[in-house]
């Protein structure tokens, strides 16, 4: 007999204890944690069903991906759907996961194999409507409105698809164990045996996914343990842009995007998406750089914007929209105190355009450049391109893949960037100026004077002279 242990659990995200608290720990939600009974037993070992096999003689082949015919959907999978891999793809409402997952399902039936799609929030009928308007509709693919896991498995049994789609996880209840649909116990149960089945039957599976209302993957973190690959799907909800990211990825790189827009006749491909991020003005506008940021191995061309205006207000406010907030309060106070960029009394405001958000440190550059355009209301009478991250004293560090970014922008036709010192890049006819700290890059456009001591790289690179003061 083992010894009962007793443990305490959130309802909400998994988290243990082994005390009773009113609030998680984890999540915070008050309420959520009861009581769970436990028994530690001695396992034995056992015989194994097959022996260990050198890894030279595993066929790598039974690993590789199968492209599902979206090819922004396959980058960021790494080729396609890995046979008996699982995918979890998550987003807010009304994002459009089925819409996408829908046009995934049918042009995997369109090249001739059965795919099943599993609905537990939707009728048949809905599905197929949609299907219609979108053009995904075939005689391969296979719809089915259940909500338990027992009929889930019996279909696939019955089937064999060699493709399973669920939407969703949060819905489909496993009978005969504790919990709700959608709890913590619920969703382990429904996920581990759809795991099961999938890396018995070489199947790809694809799960959709709730969020949290902080953009989180709803349920315990073990879901995003069991399954494969996590991918997050997002967008702005008044715009047309979508972007996939990989948060994990066993089977390929996990960092990678893919850009889709959605329209009235379903959800396209953006395989260029560099021009949604930049805006075109009549005239040369104070406040705005250019940064070319990396989204795992796609350069994105991404333009930053600033705003500098004074308050009445004792505490001046400071507002950022697609960059990190506390990155842009360092930026500030960096170009405060190293710079000599008065903004201490002002309101600044720091957006990017078109929905984009980046978390890339090459950006830095590009938004201490807008702030200060903005402060001294000087605008670039041609565009410039800006990389690098900013350090506390001022300086500005090497950021990788330069020459991939200069080469899209290159490719895009701008001509003048500014890079750290050291990086020894080039592209073509493009301008590439090797800047040591951001007061030296403000000098070299003319937003301030020179600095008194300026770095042994920086001489020699006279004043570039692309202001216009206004």
């Amino acid at each position: 007999m083992g010894k009962n242990q007793t443990t305490y659990r959130c309802g909400e995200c998994g988290w243990t204890s082994l005390r009773w608290v009113g609030r998680c720990g984890q999540c915070q939600a008050w309420g959520s944690v009861g009581e769970v009974h436990a028994a530690s037993t001695r396992v034995a070992s056992v015989a194994p069903g097959s022996r260990a096999v050198p890894i030279t003689s595993v066929d790598a082949d039974e690993a590789r991906g199968v492209p599902t015919g979206v090819g922004e959907l396959d980058r960021v999978l790494g080729g396609g759907l890995t046979p008996g891999g699982v995918v979890l793809l998550a987003g807010e409402p009304g994002v459009g996961k089925s819409t996408l997952l829908l046009e995934v399902a049918a042009r995997w039936a369109k090249a001739g194999r059965e795919t099943l799609y599993v609905t537990a929030e939707e009728s048949a009928a809905q599905v197929r409507r949609r299907a219609e308007r979108t053009g995904a509709v075939d005689p391969r693919l296979f719809l089915a409105a259940e909500t338990e896991l027992g009929t889930v498995l019996g279909h696939i049994e019955d089937l064999s698809p060699t493709l399973l789609v669920l939407d969703s996880v949060q819905t489909v209840s496993a009978p005969g164990t504790d919990g709700v649909p959608g709890g913590v116990t619920q969703v382990k149960e429904v996920t581990a045996a759809i795991v099961r089945v999938a890396k018995q039957r070489a199947m790809p599976v694809v799960l959709v996914g709730h969020v949290t209302k902080d953009g989180t993957v709803a349920g315990p973190r073990t879901l995003e343990h069991l399954v494969d690959v996590v991918l997050t799907f997002d967008g702005d909800r008044h715009g047309d842009l979508r972007m996939v990211r990989a948060v994990k990825n066993r089977f390929g790189p996990s960092d990678e995007v893919g850009c889709f827009e959605l329209t009235d006749g379903g959800i396209v491909e953006v395989p260029d998406p560099s021009g949604l991020f930049v805006s075109h003005h009549a005239e040369p506008a104070p406040g705005s750089c250019l940064t070319v940021s990396l989204e795992g191995r796609r350069p994105l061309l991404t333009e930053v914007q600033a705003l500098v205006a004074p308050t009445a207000a004792q505490t001046p406010r400071r507002v950022t929209h697609g960059l990190e907030p506390g990155r842009v309060s360092m930026i500030l106070a960096v170009l405060a105190r190293r710079a000599g960029v008065r903004i201490g009394s002002k309101e600044v405001y720091v957006s990017t355009v078109g929905g984009a958000r980046s978390t890339d440190p090459a950006v830095d550059l590009a938004a201490a450049i807008a702030v200060a355009s903005a402060a001294g209301d000087a605008a670039f009478d041609r565009p410039v391109i800006a990389l690098g991250e900013v350090g506390l004293s001022g300086e500005v560090r090497r950021v990788p893949g330069v020459e991939r970014r200069l080469a899209e922008a290159a490719r895009l036709g701008f001509g003048l960037a500014l890079v750290p010192c050291g990086s020894n890049a080039a592209a073509g006819s493009m301008t590439v100026v090797e800047v040591a700290t951001v007061s030296h890059a403000l000098a070299l456009l003319g937003v301030r004077a020179k600095p008194r001591h300026p770095a042994p790289q920086d001489v020699g690179h006279p004043p570039l002279a692309l202001v216009q003061a206004s």
